[in-house]
């Protein structure tokens, strides 16, 4: 018999943690390979840990609300037979969470708990060499807990999610000042006291609990609003967000698609909307400007081969930006089936996570709740988002000076200003504006 590891897995792009949302197995239980093992939530999606084995569970070696990183142990199996298993890597410690990386033949360390001598050494050396993990730091900025004043559980005296939690349930939370708990967010190593870097000068306490009046009502934040709300916020304080705005006029592509929807849809079973067209038009003209399909990773840039289009999907307490693969190469038709799909799965809570990875450019439909006018929040790691607002009519002078009413879009494009600048975004933004104003019966197929 050997002991086989499961790790945490990779959950998207730029994921680098998840949090144990529920067990679905327990010790003792036997599982078949690829059966699920846990629920797991991260900054972008609520998947499953499924069994990389078959065999019995032996230990679960992360609690239920823990957050780990990716490729931290998360629970053992034990497997029949182990001829033909490879010999066991040497185990790594990982700067954010010493659980063993990289899944193996591996048993489990004995950790006792701590003596009073020890915890009182650990404190010493947390105040030279301060790590903790991104769930706890979230956690101490929005309770304002002095970190250096809670004793951890975890091993070798490390501070856990669990700990910050029981303190917050008790309403024993040591304080500190907003300086010293903007220090300890830097989460460096080197001596305190800790200079503030300049990008965290400005950041701003956690919002102070506010009282409830007559009739006001408590929501709770759920995982995925706050998963949200991290993604969000990490956006907006990491990207340099720049703004352009054109009108489009879409009087022929407004005609063009009301002369065909009624036929459309008795013959495919799915409505040709608006929307189509304008993933349409953005994914050809991405394909004439590369640059706009590209990412930053601090050193370099990324330009992206494969033109995938994000478009924002909502529920009554949820936003999931499902993943149109290749746009560039299907038709209007294939793009439209393609939307019907990916939000009647967001609707149903069956999206996948091939469904949403992958993502280099996003196009959101704000025009389908009659905004006129707005500015998105890029979908990190991307480098921009096009904000398709509503269709109205206008009065337009046209040549000769005679007045007609037509059908006017604005298109809205927020910018990575380190990837892009306003000539490149207003050249793309220009070659939309004229795909979209060309689009009519003569000149363009839905198929």
């Amino acid at each position: 018999m050997a002991i086989q590891n499961i790790t945490m897995p990779q959950l998207g792009e730029s994921v680098t943690e998840g949090t144990i949302e529920k067990w679905l197995v327990k010790p003792g239980d036997t599982v078949k390979k690829y059966d699920p093992l846990a629920e797991v939530v991260t900054d972008k999606v609520n998947a499953e840990i499924p069994s990389s084995f078959e065999g019995v569970i032996t230990e679960l070696l992360a609690e239920e609300g823990q957050t780990l990183p990716v490729g931290a142990v998360v629970c053992c199996v034990e497997i029949a037979g182990d001829s033909e298993l490879p010999p066991p890597p040497p185990p790594k410690k990982s700067a954010v969470s010493t659980a063993i990386l990289n899944a193996g033949v591996q048993k489990k360390q004995e950790v006792h708990p701590p003596t009073t001598a020890s915890v009182v050494a650990q404190k010493t050396v947390r105040q030279d060499k301060v790590r903790y993990s991104p769930a706890v730091l979230r956690l101490a900025q929005e309770h304002d807990i002095a970190l250096d004043q809670v004793t951890g559980t975890g091993e070798g005296g490390r501070i856990t999610r669990k700990d910050l939690m029981k303190l917050i349930e008790a309403g024993n939370i040591p304080t500190s000042q907003v300086e010293t708990l903007t220090t300890v967010h830097t989460a460096v190593e080197q001596p305190t006291p800790v200079a503030v870097p300049t990008s965290l000068e400005n950041t701003k306490p956690a919002t102070p609990a506010q009282p409830l009046q007559a009739g006001d009502i408590e929501i709770p934040v759920t995982k995925v609003r706050r998963a949200i709300a991290n993604n969000m916020v990490r956006s907006v304080h990491e990207v340099p967000h720049a703004w352009m705005m054109m009108e489009v006029d879409v009087t022929d592509l407004v005609a063009y698609r009301d002369s065909m929807k009624t036929e459309f849809k008795q013959r495919e079973g799915f409505n040709i909307t608006y929307f189509a067209f304008f993933v349409k038009a953005v994914a050809q003209a991405l394909k004439e400007f590369p640059m706009m399909n590209s990412m930053w990773a601090e050193d370099k840039i990324i330009q992206k081969h494969d033109i995938n289009i994000s478009i924002a999907v909502a529920t009554d307490d949820a936003l999931f930006v499902p993943v149109i693969k290749h746009a560039d190469e299907k038709s209007i038709k294939g793009i439209a089936k393609e939307i019907h799909e990916l939000a009647a799965k967001v609707r149903a809570g069956k999206l996948t996570m091939d469904d949403i990875k992958g993502g280099t450019f996003t196009v959101n439909n704000t025009g389908a709740f009659g905004s006129v006018q707005s500015m998105g929040i890029i979908n990190y790691p991307q480098a921009a988002i096009l904000q398709v607002e509503s269709i109205v009519k206008k009065p337009v002078v046209l040549p000769g000076g005679m007045f007609a009413a037509r059908d006017i879009v604005n298109l809205c494009l927020s910018l990575d200003h380190r990837v892009l600048d306003g000539l490149v975004c207003g050249k793309f933004l220009n070659r939309v504006k004229e795909i979209l104003e060309n689009t009519n019966k003569s000149s363009t197929s839905v198929y």
